[in-house]
């Protein structure tokens, strides 16, 4: 009976009905849009530099994170890697070496960042193989590299030119090799395209005399959303002298600038419901203040002051439902398609991520999380603003209701 006559009551009102429940539902539009970029960009952020640098995740040897020591290592072989490629969710699992060298050339030397890979599953994986703007990509036994074009810039060299490696190997070994430039790649972050050199992961494991080992393994998974699950079942896999590294211990730089900005973006949000919640709670006010007298009667005739309360509650109740679904149905089918098809960044700003390493997009991350922080939201707005009109309505007498205006307290 009670949600019969609530329904029936917002109605009488219909102007003030839709205007409160549109203005929820506009809230609820801005702010799952606004989360669904945020956090979609955060997420293709993540996957593009994960893929160039660290992974979302690492297998380490337990001592390397802290020694970055050639002499640290873990196996490279398939049955190592076997438990962790049985998890469905994981998409890559990549063997990598990476030390420091020196490279010299003609009357020139740097230090340098060498990474030992596998070409065929790092082409799928880091795409660094499209990134090359002169010569050819590795194939596995050469004993050529890929060079950076800043570095060759600063070396002055170019396609077929010789250079020297020289470091230290495995155990205290000396490692130094003369290879052949076969292609130079640009990367758009300045400080890697100035200091990264790739050769073949089985070139490299002669060239450290690693073993057959390798310092780590690159995990990575289909979603990042399932990378936290991953990582706990990874952790029950392997011993305790391997490390399971997430991407925010690997690149923590870029963990605390995506923490600030959500943090930044998160308060947007609150002020654009805290706009909103005035307005809400102003239209529950007066729809109590104005109908003192209605009320007044309805206790007089018999109706229980707390079958009132409840009453108002769910009147409430309607219209923030009412704005739930209008929020709904109008955000739902655009970031079904801005998922699809993301909106593409021109002139400046195209400029600026891309120098970036960014591509220039605004992508649309998709999750029922979302809706259900920002649908849990509108109702502890709805309920906040509920307090102090069930507050008057709970301390209003039935005279002075029924006198009206300013007698009614």
């Amino acid at each position: 009976m009670l949600f019969k006559l609530a329904w029936r009551n917002i109605w009488r009102q219909k102007r003030r009905t839709l205007l409160t429940a549109s203005a929820l539902g506009l809230a609820l539009f801005l702010s799952l849009f606004m989360r669904s970029t945020q956090e979609g960009s955060y997420a293709h952020n993540i996957d593009t530099i994960a893929r160039l640098s660290s992974g979302l995740a690492q297998l380490q040897n337990s001592q390397y994170y802290d020694s970055q020591s050639i002499d640290d290592l873990i196996p490279g072989s398939a049955a190592f890697i076997s438990p962790a490629r049985e998890i469905p969710d994981i998409t890559f699992a990549i063997p990598r070496i990476e030390t420091f060298s020196l490279i010299a050339a003609n009357d020139k030397s740097k230090g340098v960042m060498v990474i030992g890979i596998d070409p065929e599953l790092e082409a799928q994986y880091s795409n660094i193989e499209e990134k090359i703007v002169t010569g050819a990509f590795l194939q596995p036994g050469e004993q050529q590299i890929i060079i950076g074009q800043s570095l060759a810039n600063f070396l002055n060299i170019a396609i077929g030119d010789e250079i020297v490696l020289y470091g230290q190997g495995y155990r205290g070994q000396t490692a130094a090799g003369l290879f052949t430039i076969k292609g130079i790649f640009h990367l758009p972050q300045a400080q890697l395209d100035s200091q990264l050199i790739y050769l073949p992961l089985d070139t490299a494991q002669k060239l450290f005399s690693t073993d057959g080992q390798v310092t780590n393994w690159l995990i990575h998974t289909d979603t990042i959303s399932h990378l936290p699950k991953v990582i706990e079942q990874l952790k029950q896999r392997y011993h305790s002298n391997v490390d399971v590294l997430d991407w925010q211990t690997l690149i923590p730089e870029l963990a605390q600038q995506i923490t600030l900005d959500r943090v930044s973006g998160i308060f947007l949000m609150y002020v654009l419901y805290g706009v909103v919640g005035f307005g809400l709670f102003a239209t529950l006010l007066m729809m109590t203040l104005e109908r003192q007298r209605e009320f007044s009667v309805m206790m007089a005739t018999g109706m229980v002051r707390q079958k009132l309360l409840q009453l108002i509650a769910i009147e409430s109740g309607f219209i923030a439902m009412i704005g739930i679904v209008i929020g709904v149905v109008i955000t739902t089918p655009l970031l079904l398609w801005f998922s699809r098809f993301p909106i593409q960044l021109t002139g400046e700003t195209a400029a600026m991520m891309e120098e970036m390493g960014y591509d220039p997009i605004i992508p649309v991350l998709l999750s029922l999380d979302f809706y259900y922080e920002q649908i849990l939201m509108v109702l502890i707005i709805l309920v906040l603003c509920l307090i102090y009109p069930m507050f008057r309505l709970y301390r209003l007498e039935i005279v002075a209701g029924l006198k009206g205006g300013t007698h009614a307290h």
